[in-house]
């Protein structure tokens, strides 16, 4: 696994050392030998001299050789590369990008750093789904059983929620009893018996990746596309998929604010893929306004199972179906993207991806009663209606507004280690060119405190904008 640049032994010790051994040995005072612990000292030492020459080296824009990006990572993993000149390398980066061969080197020493799935003794393709994160994002409760009950295999590893974007984790671990902690083995059993499994990302798995994001996100290197590429291709192959569709959210609400910011990391991961026999297709969707009514763990959930039953929100339903229709032709099933979109809608209307979504929570330990009785999910001690304060029409919502509302609400967390509250959250009554009478609910929303109510109540009726004019509805596919 490591790099023989940091290879660590008494031979890689600096010259000087090596004349203090025979000092030593002359004056026969083998007991003043260096013990292990400094030998390690001494080693670490010239780990973080290399690392020095590496950082200033990206400081200058040289292109970094395979070996040496390899070396950063699996120095910082072994302890002798520290925080901070991992956190310069990061900035380095940051204001001097990687070159596509540096961003291919730098996601296969992420990979590298753990296991890697082997989904191949399935003998099918398994596909996948990214996104790039937003407010109400709950497309893969949905799209999973879509995919699966069409007969293809979709396996997804997902992350938990941080600031105002929501996760995926976090959203199944408000049903009771869900299990989204599962073993490599286990994983790979389930989607072998169900044709679909989403499970929190295991710590075997890219673990490298998980140590430099927490460092990314607290030095404010998070907005670097070549170090976006490599977090996210690093996590899709490993995870063992055949095919990823990227769902990259574009607007006020999300990471990527403009087309063009999100285009490039998109063609990085496109090229990785390429590279590394991954089949990555992007799929550009707005976060201008929050997808769907919904914004909050459970809250989703329930959005979630409403739109497998056929009577969803029309923007989280017409995401699904586009994510569907361009993820089916790259599985096993030799569906054209027309006849993928009619399958997709077919199972929806039919019931069967709501049977598949059924099963599919109890194979993996929840209790499904909450599908037919929601009440049987966290629900707010408080429940509060935002009044808008004139009539007319919405001609827009602030959809990183609403996502900061639900996470003070208690919905998300500011750091890591945080515990969130899964009744809490938003749910919006009107959207984008809907009409609205003065006093009418703009949104409601739910915490267990109504302090936090009554502020969310404030927040939220600034994120809208009303206007006497009739303003089109938001649109929500972008490509």
């Amino acid at each position: 696994m490591a790099s023989s640049f940091f290879n660590l032994n008494t031979a890689d010790m600096p010259c000087l050392y090596a004349d203090r051994r025979e000092k030593h040995r002359s004056a026969g005072s083998d007991q003043n030998f260096m013990q292990a612990g400094e030998r390690l000292n001494m080693c670490n030492l010239k780990q973080m001299f290399q690392a020095v020459e590496i950082i200033r080296k990206k400081r200058d824009a040289v292109e970094l050789a395979s070996a040496e990006i390899t070396g950063m990572v699996d120095g910082f993993m072994a302890g002798d590369i520290p925080d901070y000149q991992m956190s310069a390398w990061l900035m380095a980066i940051y204001f001097r990008g990687l070159s596509i061969d540096e961003t291919v080197a730098l996601t296969d020493a992420l990979v590298d750093s753990g296991r890697r799935l082997d989904l191949s003794f399935l003998g099918r393709k398994v596909v996948d789904k990214h996104s790039t994160g937003g407010v109400g994002d709950k497309v893969s409760l949905v799209l999973g059983p879509v995919i699966a009950s069409c007969g293809a295999l979709f396996g997804k590893m997902s992350g938990r929620g941080l600031a105002h974007t929501g996760g995926t984790v976090d959203k199944l671990e408000s049903i009771p009893g869900f299990r989204t902690q599962l073993s490599p083995d286990e994983f790979e059993a389930q989607l072998r018996e169900t044709g679909i499994c989403i499970a929190g990302q295991s710590e075997g798995l890219v673990p490298a990746d998980m140590k430099i994001y927490a460092l990314r996100d607290l030095t404010g290197t998070i907005e670097s596309n070549p170090l976006i590429a490599a977090s996210i291709m690093s996590k899709k192959i490993a995870g063992g998929a055949s095919a990823v569709v990227l769902d990259i959210k574009v607007g006020s609400g999300a990471f990527f604010k403009t087309i063009g910011h999100a285009s490039g990391a998109a063609h990085l991961m496109r090229k990785i893929g390429e590279l590394r026999g991954v089949n990555v297709l992007p799929v550009f969707t707005s976060m201008e306004q929050p997808l769907g009514n919904a914004v909050g763990n459970a809250l989703e959930v329930r959005e979630a199972v409403s739109a497998l039953r056929g009577d969803g929100p029309a923007d989280l339903t017409d995401v699904v179906v586009a994510l569907a229709s361009r993820l089916l032709p790259l599985s096993d099933l030799g569906w054209d993207r027309r006849r993928s979109e009619q399958e997709s809608r077919r199972c929806i209307e039919s019931g069967a991806a709501l049977e598949k979504f059924r099963e599919w929570i109890s194979v993996q330990g929840g209790d499904t009663r909450f599908i037919d009785h929601p009440d049987a999910l966290p629900a707010a001690r408080h429940v509060l209606s935002v009044p808008a304060n004139r009539s007319g029409y919405i001609a827009g919502i602030d959809a990183l507004a609403v996502g900061r509302a639900a996470l003070e609400l208690g919905a998300g967390r500011h750091r890591k280690d945080e515990t969130i509250d899964h009744s809490a959250g938003v749910v919006l009554c009107v959207k984008t060119g809907d009409r609205i009478s003065e006093g009418e609910s703009l949104a409601s929303v739910h915490s267990s405190t109504e302090e936090k109510c009554m502020a969310a109540v404030e927040a939220l009726a600034k994120s809208y904008r009303i206007s006497d004019s009739e303003a089109e509805p938001a649109q929500v596919l972008l490509d």
